[in-house]
């Protein structure tokens, strides 16, 4: 009987270490092919960076800085500068978050609180459908119907409106075109509303039940639960929802270059016509017969990688702020 137990008891330890070899194992595994796959992310953002400024050197190294500064944009006597389409992408950029944030935050506080609970999977459905939609299909509707709609009413209301109001007569001045720079900024909010308004849903399901019944039951209203609990407690979320929307507004290339108006130059009103970067590249890179054109085109790629780089750098210490003073 002893011989019998211990052999039995041998091979249950034999058959504990092979468990625990192939554990080990299957877990070096794991732990080199996750390691595998961030370096290969650091690779290719390596990889795009150089690219980007290998193609670019041409236009950088006769340029210089004066690139970054010049509103002329001439292929025949090929003299290009960014300064046109950097001042397009960024006010496009920022007026179409500034618009879509309050509304999307807005639905989201609406279907998590105030919402009949039939019509919240409707609706959210509905919110989620316009992420699926096509940019060429917003830049065919925004050309064909949206423009024209602004050119007729809304343009010259807001003109008549402030044409003696010092600041906003520069600000909404010019003929009705219907394209321009405000248009795409309309454009770019509707785009990045739904992105905004599902993931600030998300977080605010995320947000326990207890903490808004008790601040409901110590007579707090929805909007001092909602702006004393539900977005302190989910600011993070929010942010990143908001870098996301961002992001999308400042590559969208065929919903901009639909109504933008595509002309390199500097304009006081946001009525004028406009370009970005995206929309240059796409309106002008298979057009490009020159080294040095084709490498001024390749450089506008290169200083949006570093805008985008720059603003996710500034959320991301935004973030680290955030969650430092909410330690304390």
């Amino acid at each position: 009987m002893t011989a019998v137990s211990e052999a039995v008891t041998s091979s249950a330890l034999r058959a504990r270490e092979a468990t625990v070899r192939r554990f080990a194992f299957t877990d070096m595994v794991f732990r080199a092919a996750t390691r595998a796959s961030a370096i290969l992310v650091l690779v290719l953002l390596g990889g795009v960076a150089i690219s980007l400024v290998a193609g670019s050197w041409e236009a950088l190294s006769k340029f210089g800085l004066n690139f970054l500064t010049t509103e002329a944009w001439n292929p025949v006597t090929e003299n290009f500068g960014a300064l046109a389409p950097i001042y397009g992408t960024v006010v496009t950029s920022a007026i179409a978050i500034i618009i879509a944030v309050p509304i999307g935050i807005g639905i989201a506080v609406f279907l998590t609180e105030l919402c009949p609970r039939p019509l919240r999977r409707p609706i959210g459905i509905a919110v989620e459908l316009l992420a699926g939609i096509p940019s060429i299909i917003y830049g065919i509707w925004g050309l064909f119907v949206f423009a024209p709609f602004l050119q007729t009413t809304i343009q010259p209301f807001i003109i008549n409106i402030f044409h003696s109001v010092p600041g906003l007569n520069s600000l909404f001045a010019g003929p009705p075109y219907g394209i321009g720079l405000l248009t795409s900024s309309l454009i770019l909010a509707i785009m990045v509303l739904p992105f905004i308004t599902s993931i600030t849903k998300d977080v605010f399901d995320t947000v326990p039940a207890v903490l808004k019944e008790s601040a409901y039951g110590i007579g707090c209203t929805t909007w001092e639960v909602t702006r004393r609990v539900v977005i302190p407690y989910t600011r993070v979320g929010i942010m990143g929802g908001v870098m996301l929307g961002l992001g999308r507004a400042l590559g969208e290339t065929m919903a901009v270059t639909f109504v933008i108006g595509n002309a390199h130059r500097i304009s006081a009103s946001l009525f004028a016509p406009g370009t970005t970067i995206s929309a240059t590249i796409a309106n002008e890179f298979t057009e490009a017969d020159g080294a040095l054109y084709t490498s001024s085109l390749v450089a506008l790629g290169l200083i949006l990688f570093i805008i985008t780089f720059i603003i996710l750098a500034i959320a991301r210490y935004m973030l680290l702020r955030i969650d430092s003073r909410t330690g304390a």
